[in-house]
């Protein structure tokens, strides 16, 4: 009986850790400096799906989440800017931080003076990038991402997006030093 019962509980943890490697993998991070109590409306700047059939439906699940956190989407000057990348392809981006003393992402360039610090990051296929600019500073405040939300097969893509997405947001607005 012993045999079979190992065999039973290997077979069990298998199959858990299966499912944890492939089940969607999110990523979120933030400006611990930045005040989330202060942002309700929110403006999109930029959606860079894969696929154009992509737009709307990144839009509408992102949408949803802040709906549902009691921000309201405004069409353009809001508190802040949204910017969505859906990645086809393992993709490397740079990632740049300013220290607060002029610098920042002004949507055509940067400006100011200030120290920076630049990051490399790889986003395999499939990966939503969603990330959020204060909509004065241009600062980079948030960044959500979700691996394996878009894909292939027509048939799983708005659940996947949908399910990734709501992920992405569950902890959203995060809790920060100045909130």
């Amino acid at each position: 009986m012993k045999p079979i019962s190992r065999t039973a509980v290997w077979s069990v943890l298998f199959l858990v850790s299966l499912g944890t490697a492939l089940a969607q993998q999110v990523k979120t991070d933030f400006d611990h400096q930045a005040n989330f109590s202060q942002y309700k409306t929110y403006s999109w700047q930029t959606i860079k799906p894969a696929n154009s059939l992509w737009d709307a439906r990144i839009k509408s699940a992102v949408d949803a989440q802040l709906a549902a956190k009691g921000w309201t989407q405004i069409d353009s000057g809001g508190d802040v800017a949204i910017v969505a990348i859906a990645t086809s392809h393992t993709e490397k981006t740079l990632q740049t931080f300013y220290d607060g003393m002029g610098g920042g992402w002004r949507w055509r360039g940067f400006g100011g003076m200030g120290e920076a610090t630049t990051t490399e990051q790889d986003y395999k296929e499939g990966t939503l990038v969603i990330d959020m600019y204060d909509g004065k500073t241009k600062q980079l405040i948030w960044r959500g991402s979700s691996e394996d939300t878009v894909s292939n097969n027509a048939d799983k893509n708005e659940k996947n997006l949908d399910k990734g997405v709501a992920k992405m947001f569950k902890k959203f607005p995060p809790q920060s030093a100045k909130s």
